[in-house]
């Protein structure tokens, strides 16, 4: 696919089962009346069967699950979550859980070794279907096409969602996660961590042809930095061709995940 077939390709979802066999309007539809059910209907239900007998507010709910959709793929302060829907740090963990355990939202936690210093610890947020993002936002491909951010942000959970089951059906039981440095001067999309801190580090880059020295450079840093613990550096990109971009670090098309 070119990068409209990759937004068009994370807009169909894998859920609900019904979006699966529809197109256009009537899966946006469908989309979203799986997220107002989630919110008013199986998070109700869920917290009931755990014994709660007080229902949430569901403006509340519904106004994190928009910030955490807006922030997917993002390394966010727990403050602007909970200050744009207007409750407190507690209600705002009680509602994450919620959304974790009904696996809609997943936290991927910060990479740490004893070889880099000065690292963030704060985890990056996903939705864990990219179309969630979409239908909660209400935009189509072209909305996405149009926003840059959003862009980058629906193909970086894209790609995060494409890995996942690839990670569980491993032999090696990869462990995912993202490395930030305090200073924000570095930092890595993912990285599959392969046991003994051995690394596979990942870029998501919503760009045809990925260039050495500017879309891999958080990549080279960090190959400098672990020597042979680091196994392989991937910029997966949206355009056509795989290719070298130096010593253990490859360009290589989202859809080479798949085969």
């Amino acid at each position: 696919p070119d990068i409209r077939g990759y937004v068009d390709l994370a807009l169909e979802s894998g859920l609900p089962v019904q979006s699966l066999v529809l197109s256009g309007d009537a899966r946006t539809a469908s989309l979203e009346a799986y997220v107002d059910d989630l919110l008013t209907h199986d998070i109700p239900q869920f917290e009931k069967l755990q014994g709660r007998s007080r229902p949430r507010d569901t403006s509340k709910l519904r106004r994190y699950f928009d910030a955490y959709a807006l922030n997917s793929a993002g390394v966010v302060e727990d403050k602007t979550l909970y200050d744009v829907a207007k409750v407190n740090r507690v209600t705002a963990d009680a509602y994450e859980d919620l959304l974790t355990s009904l696996f809609v939202a997943e936290q991927v936690p910060a990479w740490t070794t004893n070889r880099l210093k000065r690292l963030a610890l704060r985890p990056k947020r996903y939705l864990t279907d990219p179309a969630l993002i979409a239908a909660t936002l209400r935009v189509d491909t072209e909305g996405v096409m149009r926003d840059g951010d959003l862009l980058g942000r629906m193909m970086d959970t894209f790609v995060a969602a494409q890995l996942r089951p690839e990670l569980a059906l491993s032999s090696t039981r990869p462990r995912l996660h993202h490395l930030r440095t305090q200073d924000g001067r570095h930092e890595v999309d993912l990285i599959a961590e392969l046991g003994g801190e051995r690394v596979i580090a990942i870029e998501i880059k919503a760009n045809a042809a990925p260039r050495a020295g500017k879309d891999d450079r958080h990549l080279v840093w960090l190959r400098d930095q672990l020597g042979p613990l680091f196994v392989a550096g991937i910029v997966f990109h949206t355009g056509p061709r795989l290719y070298e971009l130096g010593d253990r670090i490859i360009a290589a098309p989202i859809s080479t995940i798949w085969g």
